[in-house]
């Protein structure tokens, strides 16, 4: 059987207080009984000598006892639970409770054992009688006998005492254990609240439905972050529904143009309305050229993007690599109107050569297509303590800062109207992305509106200290 958190947090409370509770009664009836059973004993020698003082002052110098007084103290002492004997200096008795009233001393003795028996029911106690001598001046004059039930004498107000305190830690204990119930129901329901609300946005989360957010507030670090944690959750995973939504049309956009032209030339020509001369088919060439190429990046991209991905790394010189795809790409540079600039000095990396250069080519592909006739491309490589870093730097356009988050995305651009000339198939930047991970480095873009983008490629040389 499972149990809520609020259940479990209200009965930990309850149950902390009871076992404090009883703790606290077992340790105050630990030590309180030492203390109390010393107690009984000072208050009984104080008691017996209080006796013995009286019974002195009635001794007389002739050599007789007011025996009008010593009744009324001998009565008083057995009031009190005392049976008291007193004999003269001879051993002749003079005054004997026992005497006096026997049946009182006896239910004053089976009291007592009752009161003992009650509080220490293990505890074997029996009647005793202890002597005093009596003293007038300096001189003994008698001896007074003072019986009562041990070992330990409980007045009834003794008893009273202890069984109150013991029936007042009881009812705290009660309070104790019914208050917290309360509280603990109370800080349960605070801290469970938000978790349970976390939990119904998760379950829309998980039913597809991503805008659900977690408002409520708390002062407890861990649900802070849990909330703070599903609400980023539900953001991020609702950005992606969008882009997937976005991914989808621009791949059935990429797929559907080049087919569509493939079909009205192919009907054109199996109507008879075009003859299948060499211009059109090399046009139908084209077309599939671009889905082969389209299907080929997917494959790149597939691949990079695996776990398995295994990268033949060797020591290399990135700037002379750099340097080669740059005299590759000059001619279009040219044709363009677009001066191309490099900076840098010879930098030893440990890296898959072809990966990496496929990086580059990427890079300065992306910068050749969105630079302006007459703009300029800034290349450059330095090196520094921990990493090695790359910059391809355009003066064109610039990217909308609402697009920076999701340029690495598959088929993702900037450019609504997908131009084929300089639209591509929209897979490139993912594949710089992939192989970048791949070598534990990172990819950063900057940019600005008609000022130009900045993609800034960062390689740690610590993953590079094997070869492969």
């Amino acid at each position: 059987m499972k149990y809520s958190l609020r259940v479990k947090l209200s009965f930990s409370y309850a149950i902390v207080a009871l076992i404090s509770v009883v703790l606290i009664m077992a340790i105050t009836n630990l030590f309180l009984d030492k203390y109390f059973r010393e107690y009984v004993k000072y208050n009984q020698e104080q008691k017996n000598k209080d006796v013995i003082s009286s019974i002195s002052h009635q001794y007389r110098n002739s050599g007789k006892w007011d025996m009008e007084m010593i009744e009324t103290i001998g009565v008083r002492a057995l009031e009190n639970g005392l049976i008291i004997k007193l004999k003269d200096i001879n051993g002749r008795m003079i005054w004997d409770a026992t005497v006096h009233n026997n049946g009182m001393c006896q239910r004053i003795i089976e009291h007592m054992a009752q009161n003992v028996s009650s509080r220490y029911p293990h505890m074997k106690g029996t009647y005793t009688e202890i002597p005093y001598g009596v003293n007038s001046g300096f001189t003994k004059v008698g001896e007074v006998q003072i019986g009562s039930y041990g070992p330990y004498y409980l007045s009834d107000n003794d008893l009273a005492f202890i069984n109150t305190l013991n029936k007042l830690l009881i009812g705290i204990g009660i309070f104790s254990m019914l208050f917290s119930l309360v509280l603990g129901s109370i800080i349960a329901r605070r801290l469970s609240s938000p978790i349970s609300r976390v939990i119904r946005s998760a379950q829309s989360i998980a039913k597809g439905y991503f805008s659900d957010r977690v408002l409520e507030r708390s002062n407890t670090k861990e649900i802070c972050q849990l909330t703070s944690t599903i609400n980023n959750l539900a953001g991020t995973l609702e950005k992606q529904e969008i882009l997937r939504k976005r991914i989808g049309a621009d791949v059935a956009h990429e797929l559907r143009t080049p087919l569509a032209t493939l079909q009205s030339h192919m009907e054109a020509m199996i109507d008879g309305i075009w003859k299948p001369d060499a211009n059109r088919l090399k046009s139908c060439h084209e077309e599939i050229i671009r889905i082969n190429k389209m299907v080929g990046d997917l494959e790149k991209l597939a691949k990079y993007e695996s776990e398995t991905l295994v990268l033949n790394k060797t020591r290399f010189d990135i700037s002379k690599l750099i340097q080669s795809i740059i005299r590759n790409f000059e001619p279009e540079f040219k044709n363009k109107d677009i001066q191309i600039v490099f900076k840098g000095e010879s930098e030893d990396v440990i890296a898959d050569k072809d990966k990496i250069s496929q990086v580059a080519i990427n890079l300065i592909s992306n910068a050749l297509k969105y630079t302006p006739g007459g703009g300029t491309v800034n290349i450059s490589v330095k090196g520094a303590e921990d990493i090695t870093e790359i910059s391809v730097k355009d003066n064109g356009p610039g990217i909308p800062e609402e697009d920076l988050p999701f340029i690495f995305e598959r088929f993702y651009r900037a450019d609504k109207s997908r131009n084929r000339f300089t639209g591509g198939s929209g897979i490139g930047l993912t594949i710089v992305k992939a192989i970048t991970e791949a070598h534990k480095g990172r990819i950063e873009v900057q940019s600005k509106i008609n000022e130009g983008t900045e993609f800034i490629l960062s390689l740690p040389k610590e993953s590079n200290q094997d070869e492969a």
